[in-house]
Parts: structure tokens; sequence; C-alpha cells
């Protein structure tokens, strides 16, 4: 296989894989930016995360990750709470039901995943 043979094949493999993320977010009741959402939160060091963290993180405007974590709130899957350290600071996590849903993705996603790093670790640089 040539290299650009194993980068194609790669790139195909993560297109496809982003796919079955957003189809399975929607059979988990959720959208798949909300999916982002909650894995930034939950992939963060101390599993919380504030809107300016989520911008750079989602690459996303500040009006829409303050729209789209009113959102996740309202749906009962983010919570708020006002940092201890700086008032001015609003950290957000997940609710029980908000990581109930990352679960129920990231274990139907499992095997794609793995799929996907053999996929990496085959790439010729």
């Amino acid at each position: 296989m040539n290299r650009y043979r194993s980068m194609a094949l790669f790139r195909e493999e993560l297109r496809h894989f982003l796919r079955r993320s957003e189809t399975a977010a929607r059979a988990a009741k959720i959208t798949p930016r909300q999916h982002l959402l909650l894995l930034q939160i939950a992939g963060s060091d101390d599993s919380t995360a504030t809107v300016s963290d989520l911008v750079q993180k989602l690459a996303l405007t500040q009006s829409a990750v303050t729209e789209l974590v009113q959102r996740a709130e309202q749906a009962g899957l983010v919570a708020r709470k006002q940092s201890a350290e700086d008032g001015r600071v609003v950290n957000l996590s997940l609710t029980k039901t908000g990581a109930a849903r990352l679960d129920e993705i990231t274990e139907s996603l499992d095997a794609e995943r793995a799929h996907l790093q053999e996929l990496l670790d085959g790439l010729e640089l």
C-alpha cells in the first residue's frame, strides 16, 4: 500500500466514524453537538469545563457554545456550578442523565474506535 492510499483509507474511515458517532448520538436522544459537548466536559481534567474552555475545544463561537450549553442544561444533560475559587466563573459538569447518554454512545462506538486505532497505527508518515 502506498503512502497516500493508507492516508486516504484512514480519512475515509474517519468520516465513516464521524457519521456513526452522529447516528449514535441521535439514537441516545441527543444531538451530535450535544455529544461533543458532553465528551469535552467529561474529558476535562476534573470532568468540569467552562464556556471559555469549550469555545477553544469545540472551535465554536462564544455565542454558539453558550446556546449549546443552555439547551443541554434544559435537556438535563449538564449542570452549572459557580467556582469556589472565582465567583465570576461557572463550571459545567455532566448530570447523571448526561453521563448515561455519553456512556451509551461511547460503548456503542468501541469497535469503531479500535478499528481507527489500527488504521492510525498503520499510517506511513
